[in-house]
């Protein structure tokens, strides 16, 4: 019979399979990383138990290209600097990405918030200017610019560390199937390149399913651009209340009813005046 590909593989295709993923050559991507302070009641809001906040409201915004063999990818990140079990680490929100291929093993295997966006990285060789983006829904919620400046010392390897929450929503639409776990990710990192980003802005743009503007820019710490690789290991750290992390589920999925959802200054003026309210595709672009 000729091979069924759906069918069952062998246990030396999959032994095989296994080997190849371990052998992985480095890949290096070529990425804006942004950092600043914001509110620290807004960190704390939106951080599920047993998460908590560090000692300083931070929040990080890295946009890069990453130069995956005959399938370039465009990956983004929106964290907030968390705290769990004697670690510091960053919680994503967001992780868009361009293609499906880069969503399934962070999502199934290790709980990351990733969806389908456009993530683009633009740097003009003779001005120096630069634009990082990311964008869905036809939103660029982050926009990441300035001019590349002069070349920054290499840091030496460091491991990082993300905190992510593996669960799958309920069949019958309420609930998880199964309990969630909090996961610690662990990335040992590498840079080969690193330059500052002079006059660098960082703007949050209103979106009905990526309400990022809710942690404005209070004070920008850094921008850089640079390249960089690492590997990436996770462990279960223990298993959390279904109960604690249901409120916020919806940073993982576009909820239908999120639409419905205006930005703070909105919902004060609609207060204020029912008839003048805005829809969010109505609400101006704005620096925060």
């Amino acid at each position: 019979m000729t091979r069924v590909r759906y069918g069952p593989r062998g246990e030396d295709e999959i032994r095989r399979a296994r080997e190849a993923r371990a052998k992985l050559p480095d890949i290096w991507s070529t990425g804006v990383v942004a950092l600043w302070e914001t509110d620290p009641d807004v960190v704390a809001a939106v951080l599920p138990p047993p998460l908590k906040p560090t000692g300083e409201p931070l929040v990080r915004v890295t946009i890069s290209q990453v130069a995956l063999p005959g399938y370039p990818l465009g990956a983004g990140s929106f964290s907030v600097a968390a705290h769990h079990g004697g670690v510091d680490g960053w919680y994503p929100l967001v992780m868009p990405m361009t293609h499906e291929r880069a969503l399934i093993g962070g999502r199934e295997v290790f709980g990351e918030p990733k969806k389908l966006g456009e993530v683009t990285v633009e740097r003009d060789r003779d001005t120096g200017a630069l634009r990082a983006g990311m964008a869905r829904h036809g939103v660029t919620f982050v926009e990441v610019t300035g001019t590349v400046g002069a070349s920054l010392p290499l840091p030496e390897p460091a491991r990082k560390v993300d905190f992510y929450f593996k669960f799958l929503p309920g069949v019958d639409g309420a609930g998880f199937d199964g309990e969630p776990v909090l996961v610690h990710c662990l990335r040992e990192e590498r840079v080969r390149a690193l330059e500052a980003v002079e006059g660098g802005e960082v703007t949050l743009r209103e979106s009905a399913y990526d309400p990022v503007a809710d942690l404005p820019v209070r004070r920008l710490l850094s921008v850089t651009l640079g390249e960089k690789t690492s590997d990436q290991s996770g462990r279960v750290v223990e298993r959390v209340s279904a109960r604690a992390l249901l409120p916020y589920v919806h940073q993982r999925y576009d909820d239908a009813a999120q639409v419905h959802d205006g930005p703070p200054e909105a919902e004060a003026e609609t207060e204020a005046a029912p008839d003048a309210g805005a829809a969010p595709a109505d609400i101006a672009e704005g620096k925060r």
